[in-house]
């Protein structure tokens, strides 16, 4: 065989939630023989380059231009996603006609921007997208949302409420769409221009596929059967998989220290801000559980003039040598930990299925709209393999809810049946005979034609 037609660019969205899998796909590529250029933004790909050290002979880490200015504030959606819509066709187009690639594996969320121009190249175009497929499923099902009186023409809520695609699939909010992002109504416009778009695309693709498993949305695949669930992806533990913060790997000989199952692990993602009175509650309440616990808490967690230096250093005082807080880690070495009891998070896909893979059950915390509120309906109300925070009528949630849902989700040996019981359909679906090992065999098969 030509070794140009094992060729392959990969291209993510600029964000962490997906370069990451991204990156664990193209770990798998490499494994079976493919050559991979991995494309992403300047700003992405020196983030990758400074944290970890990268094998460029492995995956070759290509940077292209963002489109903004150095002043620009790269957390503008709206900038962002204009920049992007101007810049990346372009420079793909020019990358492809370098390379000679015979195949793009792109974001589903890039196929506005590059689906077109590879298949004008005569390069073969699939899909990957980096969450659910109740996600995906209800993004195609935008135009029949829009028909049935939930959307206007713009993307805007006609009624209030969730909705059901199906039975045992979890309720859509019509308030928390993907593209119902913080900017403004023109910022949301325009992501549900890009999302409109992505879906006009989606049919130059030849396979779609995402990072879950059969057993985990059944009645999502059942819907929509042209997404093929090929998850759940990592990567062994010794690959860089695109960490935009450096890892601070004191933390797991912290919990070599440690019995099994007394830890509680929180984090928050890379997006998710709280306030400082939150951030003080969360703290407390972490304090009130006894338990030892180890936090993420990025330098931007916390918002406006965040929390004092001195109230956090007397906080970390109170709680030396029960509580480690670190500003990043290998989540995915963390959540394989025998020490983990509990996963406090946000309910990103990445961090959900993550969490599903090791067994670990969860106390679902979403801030975002995006899909962590769908996310967290399967955890709680589908899998029941974790509770959720619930607010005050202020809409914080108080030290003492966070100390006593810590508490139920540990203690419920139901969720922990449960959860098991889900990791072990999740590492079953990947191995021989499997599910997912079958459908990433026919999707090597396609790149391999």
């Amino acid at each position: 065989m030509d070794t140009a037609a094992l060729h392959v660019m990969v291209l993510p969205l600029p964000a962490q939630g997906h370069v990451t899998p991204l990156m664990e796909l193209s770990h798998r590529l490499d494994d079976h023989g493919f050559e991979v250029t991995f494309v992403c933004t300047e700003p992405v790909i020196n983030a990758m380059r400074q944290t970890t050290t990268h094998d460029d002979r492995k995956i070759h880490l290509v940077s292209i231009p963002d489109g903004l200015a150095d002043g620009d504030d790269r957390r503008d959606l709206g900038k962002v996603l204009d920049a992007l819509s101007r810049c990346v066709p372009g420079y793909v187009e020019d990358l492809i006609r370098k390379t000679k690639v015979k195949w793009l594996v792109a974001d589903t969320n890039m196929g506005a921007l590059c689906f077109e121009v590879a298949k004008k190249l005569g390069v073969r175009v699939a899909s990957f997208f980096p969450a659910s497929a109740a996600c995906l499923g209800t993004l195609f099902r935008v135009p029949k949302l829009i028909e049935d009186g939930f959307f206007d023409d713009k993307g805007f809520p006609k009624r209030r409420g969730a909705f059901e695609l199906a039975p045992k699939m979890p309720p859509i909010y019509t308030s928390h769409m993907v593209w119902s992002v913080e900017g403004g109504p023109e910022v949301q416009h325009a992501a549900f221009q890009l999302v409109c778009r992505n879906n006009q695309a989606s049919s130059l693709a030849e396979i779609t596929v995402c990072n879950s498993f059969l057993e985990a949305e059944a009645m999502a695949f059942e819907l929509f059967p042209n997404i093929l669930p090929i998850g759940l992806l990592f990567a062994d533990q010794r690959k860089p998989v695109g960490q935009f913060l450096p890892e601070d790997t004191r933390c797991l000989s912290w919990l070599d220290g440690h019995p099994d199952n007394s830890v509680v692990y929180v984090a928050f993602g890379t997006s998710t801000v709280f306030d400082p009175r939150q951030f003080k509650e969360l703290a407390e309440g972490l304090e009130l559980t006894g338990r030892p616990f180890l936090w993420v808490v990025r330098p931007d967690f916390t918002s406006g003039a965040g929390v004092s230096k001195a109230w956090f250093d007397e906080f970390e005082n109170c709680v030396a040598g029960r509580g480690m807080v670190v500003s990043w880690c290998s989540q995915q070495q963390v959540l394989a930990h025998r020490a983990v009891a509990c996963f406090v998070s946000h309910c990103g896909w990445n961090s959900t299925m993550e969490g599903v893979r090791n067994g670990v059950p969860f106390l679902c915390w979403s801030r975002l709209k995006v899909d962590q509120y769908a996310n967290r309906s399967y955890v709680c109300d589908t899998w029941r393999t974790g509770l959720a925070v619930s607010p005050g009528e202020d809409g914080v949630v108080t030290k003492d809810e966070v100390s006593a849902k810590v508490e139920q989700v540990i203690g419920d040996h139901g969720i922990a049946d449960r959860t098991r019981m889900l990791g072990d359909a999740a590492r079953s679906s990947l191995g021989e005979g499997g599910s997912s090992y079958e459908n990433f065999n026919r999707f090597i098969n396609l790149l391999m034609e």
